[in-house]
């Protein structure tokens, strides 16, 4: 990494009352060592990816933070750039590259760790433990007005300043707390070049938005079995929704009904069955846990999103995105599972 002078002002910086807030949004997607970073106008997109099968993306909007000044460079400084995510729910529509968005790479797990430097209490703990706490119960919080970002409830309150003054310069944090200042130089790379996983929009097979936490609770009831694969079906007929895990400790399958109460959205024109790697889909379960709701959608190659939409501090929203590539079976493998069913 090459030094960036410090005399140059800083082409972007931003203030955000909350630490915890935006710690708890990029936990996410925290399933990788790495995220690249783009900076915008609307927002921060974090976008972090499994070895070209998994994408997770976080989109920490200008409306998180109480400042937030950003003065694209003259002239781009970075060659290649990734895609910019819009401020709406679907964050991930396609978009022509705009130069003037600066890009880079960071360690994820050095910012975390960051972002929670003067400590994470029991309480932020248990809501990566199924969202659930001894004082501040998820629905209890809720109904009383707050969120999972309220401050009674994660009960440390940090203001974080971030700043980046260009190419071959660190991204910056300021972290004050209690009287306390902290500064982290976090060392940024040049950007690696690759595409977010293509969703056909205007071919989808499943359109179906549910209770986050709902997902949560199958996933994590599916997971007893150590399985490795996790195949969905969606169906116009019953079961109209069913999650089925596979795994050398046996099998196992969540059904869901078409009750307008437990899905709220459901659009199936055909049956379609995919199938994924369980571990990549259990890591956004953080995700899962903290979001209200979840689009889950799917195309006709079976491309898989999962976008939630999380509640954050003032009445807002924010959306975390994954999609995943679907497993495909080694050849042979699909004439043993229609042996075993002959000999059943």
């Amino acid at each position: 990494m090459a030094s960036a002078s410090g005399d140059n002002a800083p082409i972007f910086s931003a203030v955000s009352s909350s630490t915890r807030q935006l710690f708890l949004l990029l936990r996410c997607v925290g399933f990788a060592a790495k995220a690249q970073v783009q900076i915008t106008k609307e927002g921060l997109r974090f976008t972090v990816e499994e070895s070209r099968v998994m994408q997770g993306v976080a989109f920490l909007d200008k409306a998180l933070f109480t400042t937030y000044n950003f003065l694209p460079p003259s002239l781009p400084s970075l060659t290649n750039q990734v895609e910019p995510t819009q401020n709406n729910a679907e964050t991930d529509e396609d978009n022509d590259v705009d130069d003037e968005n600066p890009s880079f790479q960071i360690s994820l797990y050095s910012l975390l760790e960051c972002l929670q430097i003067f400590g994470v209490d029991s309480k932020e703990r248990s809501w990566g433990n199924n969202g659930r706490d001894s004082n501040f119960s998820r629905a209890g919080s809720i109904a009383r007005g707050g969120s999972v970002f309220d401050n009674r409830v994660l009960g440390m309150v940090g203001v974080c300043r971030l700043s980046y003054v260009g190419s071959g310069s660190p991204f910056c944090l300021i972290l004050e707390e209690a009287g306390v200042t902290t500064t982290c130089e976090l060392v940024t790379y040049q950007p690696d070049i690759f595409y977010d996983i293509p969703l056909r929009r205007d071919a989808l097979a499943q359109k179906i938005i549910m209770k986050a936490s709902w997902l949560h609770d199958a996933i994590t009831e599916l997971s007893s079995t150590s399985p490795t694969r996790l195949t969905i079906t969606a169906s116009p007929q019953a079961p109209y929704f069913a999650l089925s895990a596979t795994g050398p400790l046996g099998s196992a399958t969540v059904e869901f009904s078409r009750d307008p109460q437990l899905l709220e959205t459901f659009v199936v024109a055909r049956r379609c069955v995919n199938t994924y790697k369980f571990s990549l889909v259990k890591a956004a379960t953080r995700a899962m846990a903290l979001a209200s709701k979840v689009s889950i959608r799917g195309d006709d190659v079976g491309v898989l999103s999962l976008q939630f939409m999380i509640e954050v501090e003032g009445g807002g929203v924010s959306f975390v995105d994954f999609r995943f590539v679907p497993f495909v079976a080694q050849e042979g493998e699909d004439d043993e599972g229609e042996e075993d069913d002959r000999e059943d």
